[in-house]
Protein backbone atom coordinates (compact mmCIF):
# COMPACT_ATOMS: atom_id res chain seq x y z
CA UNK A 1 0.00 0.00 0.00
CA UNK A 2 1.55 3.44 -1.14
CA UNK A 3 1.91 5.85 2.07
CA UNK A 4 2.73 8.94 2.93
CA UNK A 5 5.94 9.35 5.05
CA UNK A 6 5.32 11.28 7.75
CA UNK A 7 8.05 13.03 9.99
CA UNK A 8 9.36 10.64 12.36
CA UNK A 9 9.30 11.50 15.97
CA UNK A 10 11.36 9.15 17.34
CA UNK A 11 14.46 9.41 15.21
CA UNK A 12 17.12 12.15 14.29
CA UNK A 13 18.28 12.37 11.14
CA UNK A 14 21.95 13.62 10.26
CA UNK A 15 22.79 15.35 6.62
CA UNK A 16 26.59 15.54 7.18
CA UNK A 17 28.29 17.27 4.19
CA UNK A 18 31.68 16.67 4.91
CA UNK A 19 33.04 19.11 2.71
CA UNK A 20 31.89 20.86 -0.13
CA UNK A 21 34.86 19.57 -2.69
CA UNK A 22 33.61 17.66 -5.85
CA UNK A 23 34.88 16.54 -8.97
CA UNK A 24 31.57 17.95 -10.81
CA UNK A 25 30.21 20.79 -11.60
CA UNK A 26 26.35 20.34 -11.94
CA UNK A 27 24.29 22.67 -13.22
CA UNK A 28 21.73 22.69 -10.51
CA UNK A 29 24.03 21.57 -7.60
CA UNK A 30 22.49 23.70 -4.51
CA UNK A 31 26.07 23.84 -2.76
CA UNK A 32 27.12 26.85 -2.18
CA UNK A 33 30.64 28.18 -1.01
CA UNK A 34 30.23 31.53 0.55
CA UNK A 35 27.45 30.08 2.96
CA UNK A 36 28.79 26.21 3.64
CA UNK A 37 32.44 26.90 3.39
CA UNK A 38 35.09 24.86 1.70
CA UNK A 39 37.18 22.86 3.45
CA UNK A 40 37.54 19.50 4.48
CA UNK A 41 36.78 18.54 7.44
CA UNK A 42 39.13 16.36 9.72
CA UNK A 43 38.12 13.02 11.01
CA UNK A 44 38.29 14.35 14.60
CA UNK A 45 36.06 17.28 14.07
CA UNK A 46 33.85 15.13 12.05
CA UNK A 47 33.42 12.62 15.10
CA UNK A 48 32.83 14.96 18.04
CA UNK A 49 30.19 16.51 15.58
CA UNK A 50 28.30 13.36 15.10
CA UNK A 51 28.56 12.40 18.79
CA UNK A 52 26.40 16.05 19.10
CA UNK A 53 23.32 14.26 17.57
CA UNK A 54 23.59 10.90 19.37
CA UNK A 55 20.44 10.46 21.75
CA UNK A 56 20.47 6.84 23.64
CA UNK A 57 16.71 6.99 23.15
CA UNK A 58 15.85 7.53 19.65
CA UNK A 59 17.39 5.98 16.47
CA UNK A 60 19.89 7.88 14.64
CA UNK A 61 20.42 7.81 11.06
CA UNK A 62 23.52 9.58 9.01
CA UNK A 63 23.63 10.90 5.36
CA UNK A 64 27.40 11.09 4.27
CA UNK A 65 27.18 14.11 1.84
CA UNK A 66 29.62 16.64 0.02
CA UNK A 67 30.74 17.88 -2.59
CA UNK A 68 31.53 14.37 -3.55
CA UNK A 69 31.81 12.49 0.08
CA UNK A 70 34.24 9.62 -1.68
CA UNK A 71 36.78 12.14 -2.28
CA UNK A 72 37.53 12.60 1.86
CA UNK A 73 40.75 10.39 2.18
CA UNK A 74 38.88 9.32 5.59
CA UNK A 75 35.73 8.04 4.58
CA UNK A 76 36.11 4.78 5.57
CA UNK A 77 37.30 5.79 8.48
CA UNK A 78 34.17 8.12 9.32
CA UNK A 79 32.07 5.36 8.78
CA UNK A 80 33.87 2.77 11.00
CA UNK A 81 33.59 5.68 14.00
CA UNK A 82 29.89 6.30 13.02
CA UNK A 83 28.64 2.57 13.49
CA UNK A 84 30.40 2.60 16.24
CA UNK A 85 29.12 5.20 18.06
CA UNK A 86 25.88 3.91 17.45
CA UNK A 87 24.16 5.53 14.38
CA UNK A 88 21.38 2.89 13.29
CA UNK A 89 21.59 3.91 9.65
CA UNK A 90 24.90 4.56 7.32
CA UNK A 91 24.01 6.21 3.65
CA UNK A 92 26.80 7.56 1.23
CA UNK A 93 24.70 9.68 -1.66
CA UNK A 94 27.61 9.75 -4.40
CA UNK A 95 28.01 11.15 -8.27
CA UNK A 96 29.77 7.19 -8.73
CA UNK A 97 33.62 8.06 -9.21
CA UNK A 98 33.96 6.14 -5.65
CA UNK A 99 37.39 8.11 -5.03
CA UNK A 100 39.70 6.20 -2.69
CA UNK A 101 38.86 2.95 -3.71
CA UNK A 102 35.80 3.31 -1.02
CA UNK A 103 34.43 0.36 -2.22
CA UNK A 104 37.42 -2.30 -1.27
CA UNK A 105 37.87 0.34 2.14
CA UNK A 106 34.40 -0.98 2.84
CA UNK A 107 31.75 -3.91 3.34
CA UNK A 108 27.95 -3.89 2.50
CA UNK A 109 27.75 -4.16 6.53
CA UNK A 110 29.16 -1.14 7.48
CA UNK A 111 26.65 0.97 5.61
CA UNK A 112 23.15 0.99 4.95
CA UNK A 113 22.60 2.41 1.30
CA UNK A 114 25.39 3.74 -1.27
CA UNK A 115 22.38 5.98 -3.19
CA UNK A 116 24.11 7.46 -7.06
CA UNK A 117 22.92 10.37 -8.56
CA UNK A 118 21.74 9.92 -12.28
CA UNK A 119 19.55 13.05 -13.49
CA UNK A 120 18.95 11.34 -17.10
CA UNK A 121 18.03 7.98 -18.58
CA UNK A 122 20.45 8.74 -21.41
CA UNK A 123 23.96 10.06 -21.18
CA UNK A 124 23.06 12.76 -23.95
CA UNK A 125 20.36 14.59 -21.02
CA UNK A 126 22.37 13.58 -17.82
CA UNK A 127 25.53 14.65 -19.02
CA UNK A 128 24.65 18.20 -20.01
CA UNK A 129 23.44 18.54 -16.42
CA UNK A 130 26.05 17.14 -14.78
CA UNK A 131 29.50 17.16 -17.12
CA UNK A 132 31.02 15.24 -20.28
CA UNK A 133 31.30 11.46 -18.97
CA UNK A 134 29.47 11.38 -15.45
CA UNK A 135 26.65 8.82 -16.97
CA UNK A 136 29.18 6.36 -17.79
CA UNK A 137 31.36 6.65 -14.72
CA UNK A 138 28.22 6.44 -12.47
CA UNK A 139 26.32 3.17 -13.65
CA UNK A 140 30.02 1.57 -14.13
CA UNK A 141 30.11 2.65 -10.22
CA UNK A 142 26.74 1.76 -9.26
CA UNK A 143 27.17 -1.62 -10.98
CA UNK A 144 30.56 -2.24 -9.02
CA UNK A 145 28.62 -1.81 -5.65
CA UNK A 146 26.19 -4.04 -6.24
CA UNK A 147 28.41 -6.52 -7.86
CA UNK A 148 30.02 -6.24 -4.56
CA UNK A 149 26.81 -6.95 -2.72
CA UNK A 150 26.09 -3.23 -1.41
CA UNK A 151 22.12 -2.24 -1.06
CA UNK A 152 22.16 0.65 -3.75
CA UNK A 153 19.39 3.94 -4.64
CA UNK A 154 19.23 5.77 -7.76
CA UNK A 155 18.43 9.59 -7.39
CA UNK A 156 16.95 11.38 -9.83
CA UNK A 157 16.47 14.87 -9.57
CA UNK A 158 13.46 16.52 -11.87
CA UNK A 159 13.48 19.98 -13.37
CA UNK A 160 12.39 20.79 -16.72
CA UNK A 161 15.78 20.17 -17.82
CA UNK A 162 15.45 16.16 -17.62
CA UNK A 163 11.49 15.34 -17.20
CA UNK A 164 11.11 14.47 -20.37
CA UNK A 165 13.36 11.07 -20.00
CA UNK A 166 11.46 10.35 -16.85
CA UNK A 167 8.91 7.70 -18.29
CA UNK A 168 12.03 5.59 -19.53
CA UNK A 169 13.16 5.33 -15.95
CA UNK A 170 11.16 2.39 -15.45
CA UNK A 171 12.28 0.05 -18.03
CA UNK A 172 16.09 1.72 -17.72
CA UNK A 173 16.23 0.43 -13.52
CA UNK A 174 14.39 -2.62 -14.28
CA UNK A 175 17.89 -4.96 -14.35
CA UNK A 176 20.09 -2.54 -12.73
CA UNK A 177 20.20 -3.86 -9.37
CA UNK A 178 19.23 -1.03 -7.35
CA UNK A 179 16.91 -1.13 -4.36
CA UNK A 180 15.17 2.13 -4.04
CA UNK A 181 14.59 5.14 -6.58
CA UNK A 182 14.67 8.32 -4.99
CA UNK A 183 12.93 10.82 -7.27
CA UNK A 184 13.69 14.66 -5.90
CA UNK A 185 12.27 17.72 -6.49
CA UNK A 186 14.61 20.87 -7.57
CA UNK A 187 15.22 23.51 -5.54
CA UNK A 188 15.69 26.77 -6.12
CA UNK A 189 19.48 27.58 -4.34
CA UNK A 190 22.63 27.58 -4.92
CA UNK A 191 23.04 27.35 -8.93
CA UNK A 192 19.66 26.48 -9.22
CA UNK A 193 18.77 30.24 -7.72
CA UNK A 194 21.42 32.07 -10.45
CA UNK A 195 20.29 33.89 -13.35
CA UNK A 196 18.41 32.61 -16.37
CA UNK A 197 17.46 29.37 -14.42
CA UNK A 198 13.93 30.12 -13.29
CA UNK A 199 12.56 27.59 -16.03
CA UNK A 200 13.59 25.09 -13.77
CA UNK A 201 10.46 23.87 -11.59
CA UNK A 202 7.89 21.33 -12.82
CA UNK A 203 4.19 23.14 -12.34
CA UNK A 204 1.75 20.80 -10.29
CA UNK A 205 -0.05 19.29 -13.34
CA UNK A 206 3.10 17.78 -14.81
CA UNK A 207 4.05 16.43 -11.85
CA UNK A 208 0.86 15.12 -10.17
CA UNK A 209 0.17 13.99 -13.77
CA UNK A 210 3.59 11.98 -14.41
CA UNK A 211 5.09 11.29 -11.16
CA UNK A 212 3.14 9.00 -9.17
CA UNK A 213 2.30 7.04 -12.24
CA UNK A 214 6.06 6.77 -12.70
CA UNK A 215 6.39 5.66 -9.03
CA UNK A 216 4.16 2.88 -9.39
CA UNK A 217 5.48 1.35 -12.75
CA UNK A 218 8.54 1.42 -11.41
CA UNK A 219 7.32 -0.57 -8.02
CA UNK A 220 6.14 -3.43 -10.57
CA UNK A 221 10.31 -4.27 -10.68
CA UNK A 222 10.25 -4.92 -6.63
CA UNK A 223 11.81 -1.11 -6.36
CA UNK A 224 10.88 0.86 -3.76
CA UNK A 225 10.61 4.52 -4.54
CA UNK A 226 10.19 7.28 -2.54
CA UNK A 227 9.52 11.15 -3.70
CA UNK A 228 8.82 14.56 -2.05
CA UNK A 229 4.91 15.50 -2.14
CA UNK A 230 4.93 18.97 -3.22
CA UNK A 231 1.70 19.82 -3.78
CA UNK A 232 -0.84 19.56 -1.36
CA UNK A 233 -4.70 20.61 -1.89
CA UNK A 234 -5.99 23.03 0.06
CA UNK A 235 -7.62 21.20 2.26
CA UNK A 236 -4.89 19.21 3.48
CA UNK A 237 -3.40 19.84 6.46
CA UNK A 238 0.53 21.57 6.52
CA UNK A 239 2.95 20.24 8.35
CA UNK A 240 6.28 21.39 8.96
CA UNK A 241 9.61 19.21 9.83
CA UNK A 242 11.29 22.24 11.51
CA UNK A 243 8.81 22.10 14.24
CA UNK A 244 8.27 18.53 15.01
CA UNK A 245 11.20 16.29 13.76
CA UNK A 246 14.90 16.33 14.39
CA UNK A 247 16.49 16.80 11.09
CA UNK A 248 19.95 18.81 11.09
CA UNK A 249 21.92 19.46 7.72
CA UNK A 250 25.43 20.27 8.59
CA UNK A 251 27.88 22.07 6.50
CA UNK A 252 31.86 22.25 7.24
CA UNK A 253 31.75 26.15 8.05
CA UNK A 254 29.80 24.60 10.94
CA UNK A 255 26.15 26.06 10.02
CA UNK A 256 23.80 24.00 10.89
CA UNK A 257 20.36 24.16 9.00
CA UNK A 258 16.93 22.50 10.43
CA UNK A 259 15.74 23.16 6.58
CA UNK A 260 17.32 23.13 3.50
CA UNK A 261 15.47 25.61 1.84
CA UNK A 262 17.01 28.09 4.18
CA UNK A 263 20.73 27.04 2.93
CA UNK A 264 21.82 29.99 0.94
CA UNK A 265 21.45 32.08 3.64
CA UNK A 266 22.81 32.90 7.19
CA UNK A 267 19.50 31.58 8.94
CA UNK A 268 20.99 28.46 10.51
CA UNK A 269 19.65 27.77 14.17
CA UNK A 270 23.01 26.29 15.01
CA UNK A 271 26.01 26.19 14.96
CA UNK A 272 29.29 24.40 15.41
CA UNK A 273 32.00 26.57 17.58
CA UNK A 274 34.80 24.57 19.29
CA UNK A 275 32.93 21.36 18.52
CA UNK A 276 30.50 22.39 20.38
CA UNK A 277 26.98 23.16 19.06
CA UNK A 278 25.30 26.13 20.01
CA UNK A 279 22.12 28.45 19.01
CA UNK A 280 22.25 31.17 16.66
CA UNK A 281 21.28 34.56 17.54
CA UNK A 282 17.04 35.43 16.20
CA UNK A 283 15.82 36.01 13.89
CA UNK A 284 16.62 32.57 12.37
CA UNK A 285 15.00 29.83 10.77
CA UNK A 286 13.08 28.35 13.48
CA UNK A 287 11.46 31.88 13.75
CA UNK A 288 9.74 31.31 10.29
CA UNK A 289 9.00 27.70 10.84
CA UNK A 290 6.05 28.79 13.20
CA UNK A 291 4.23 31.12 10.46
CA UNK A 292 0.89 29.84 9.17
CA UNK A 293 0.16 31.07 5.96
CA UNK A 294 -2.47 30.05 3.34
CA UNK A 295 0.13 28.71 0.89
CA UNK A 296 1.58 26.12 3.04
CA UNK A 297 5.53 26.12 3.41
CA UNK A 298 6.73 30.17 4.47
CA UNK A 299 10.67 28.88 3.19
CA UNK A 300 8.75 28.10 -0.41
CA UNK A 301 6.96 30.95 -0.35
CA UNK A 302 10.35 33.39 0.47
CA UNK A 303 12.59 31.44 -1.80
CA UNK A 304 11.11 30.03 -4.29
CA UNK A 305 7.40 30.91 -4.88
CA UNK A 306 7.58 29.94 -8.52
CA UNK A 307 5.61 26.92 -8.10
CA UNK A 308 2.86 28.47 -6.52
CA UNK A 309 -0.38 29.60 -8.32
CA UNK A 310 -3.29 31.74 -7.17
CA UNK A 311 -7.12 31.96 -8.53
CA UNK A 312 -9.00 35.28 -9.31
CA UNK A 313 -10.30 35.90 -5.56
CA UNK A 314 -6.26 36.22 -4.73
CA UNK A 315 -6.30 32.78 -2.55
CA UNK A 316 -3.81 30.31 -3.27
CA UNK A 317 -5.00 27.06 -5.62
CA UNK A 318 -3.24 24.75 -3.19
CA UNK A 319 -0.60 24.77 -0.74
CA UNK A 320 3.05 23.31 -0.95
CA UNK A 321 4.07 20.86 1.39
CA UNK A 322 7.39 20.91 3.42
CA UNK A 323 10.77 19.57 1.26
CA UNK A 324 11.01 16.82 3.78
CA UNK A 325 7.00 15.19 3.74
CA UNK A 326 7.46 11.77 1.41
CA UNK A 327 5.49 9.85 -0.64
CA UNK A 328 6.35 5.77 -0.59
CA UNK A 329 5.44 2.97 -3.16
CA UNK A 330 6.75 0.00 -1.85
CA UNK A 331 8.40 -1.91 -4.43
CA UNK A 332 6.09 -5.22 -5.35
CA UNK A 333 6.95 -8.86 -4.67
CA UNK A 334 7.19 -10.70 -8.23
Amino acid sequence: MNKTVAFSKNSVNVFFHILTQCNLNCRHCYINPAQHGSKTLSIETVTAWLRTFLDTHREANLILLGGEPTLHPHLDQIIFAAREMGYDSITIDTNGYLFHDILTRITPTDVDFISFSLDGATAETNDAIRGNGCYDKCLAGLRAAVRRGFKTSLIYTISNDNIGELEMMPAFLENLGVNRFFIQVIGIRGKSAGPGRDHLQVDRQNWLSLIPQIAERVSESGITVTYPKVFLAPEERFECAGRVADNYFIFPNGRVYRCPLCEDYPLHSLVFKDDRLYETARINETDLFCLDIPEGCVMNKLVQPGNLSYGEDGNPEYKIACCLLKEEVPGKSA
